[in-house]
């Protein structure tokens, strides 16, 4: 059995005097990503699903999008371009990594 078994965690911290604090981290290949424009209410959503949890990214109040939501929408942009980026960098790796031959085992 791997030691890198898929997860879903979810936390959410209440302390007085302070705001609710939610914290979703996805460990799973179930991870589904989409995007889209809700119709009724013209505005964009961003969303994350697995099968424990959902995460939806939208404009500000729900409402008319805001110069604040554009920059947010490149930040996420930029940090799912670096994902994507290291996540092949490592993959590669672990390909080459996976392809040499171990020579340090006893001699047959």
């Amino acid at each position: 059995m791997s030691a890198h078994r898929p997860y879903t965690y979810v936390t959410l911290s209440l302390r007085p005097d302070s705001e609710p604090h939610v914290r979703v981290s996805f460990h799973t290949p179930h991870l589904r990503a989409g995007a889209g424009l809700l119709l009724d209410d013209p505005r964009p959503f961003l969303e994350f699903t697995s099968d424990e949890a959902n995460v939806h990214i939208s404009t500000t109040g729900a409402g008319p999008v805001t110069d604040a939501d554009l920059a947010t929408a490149r930040e996420i942009f930029t940090a799912a371009a670096r994902y994507l980026a290291d996540c092949e960098q490592l993959h590669a790796e672990q390909a080459d990594k996976d392809a040499i031959p171990d020579t340090t085992g006893p001699a047959a």
